[in-house]
């Protein structure tokens, strides 16, 4: 069995996505960082970061074992299960680049530019025009992936599209919001519609249920 503490964000999703691909059973324990219950001494035991998404496999074999950040989440669950990562080679590889190209790029900046544009008091152009144009071409990276490939690491759907999927739909939806012209990106938005259409998928951009 595995806890998972989470809350309805695009970081929080990819666990649960994650864990309904798996088909592993697990337990929700929403974590409203609207009420920053991420603070409470209780959560910092499991992360130390004071951030959602966070787990507790309670079956690891050295007795449970609280695992914090998405990424490394992703990697633990994908090497416990011997899934949706390859064990070596170049689709290892990939899988890892892409997965942590959106942790250090797409979902910090997509983060940033949906602050600076639609919740902050007092709206920034300067930071709106600077995160807008390194989303957009964070986009265009991912662009050119997949209109090579069908999956960010290439043939086979993996920890990589997780993460990356609820960020890129939020960036999207943050752009169409602030700029008057849609991105085209046909790949991505192929991409999306594929990912997107996936059970679990669906059933994990559910959770938590608020």
């Amino acid at each position: 069995m595995i806890d998972l503490y989470t809350w309805a964000t695009p970081n929080g999703r990819k666990i649960s996505i994650m864990l309904e691909e798996l088909g592993l059973d697990y337990r929700v324990h929403p974590v409203d960082i609207g009420q920053n219950q991420q603070f409470a001494p209780d959560f910092l035991t499991i992360s130390p970061n004071n951030k959602i998404p966070a787990i507790v496999d309670q079956d690891a074999p050295d007795g449970p074992r609280s695992v914090f950040e998405s990424g490394a989440i992703l990697v633990y669950l994908a090497e416990k299960t011997g899934k949706l990562l390859a064990s070596s080679g170049p689709a290892r590889v990939a899988a890892m680049e892409w997965t942590f190209w959106q942790v250090g790029g797409l979902g910090p900046m997509a983060g940033q530019l949906n602050y600076f544009a639609l919740r902050a008091s007092e709206p920034s152009e300067l930071a709106i025009d600077r995160f807008g144009d390194e989303v957009r071409r964070l986009l265009g990276v991912m662009e050119g992936r997949l209109e090579k490939h069908p999956y960010l690491a290439g043939d086979a759907y993996s920890i990589a599209d997780i993460a990356s999927y609820a960020w890129t739909r939020a960036a999207l939806e943050t752009l169409e919001k602030i700029q008057p012209d849609k991105p085209a990106l046909p790949a991505v938005r192929r991409w999306l519609k594929t990912v997107g259409e996936r059970p679990a998928v669906v059933r994990g951009m559910a959770v938590p249920k608020i």
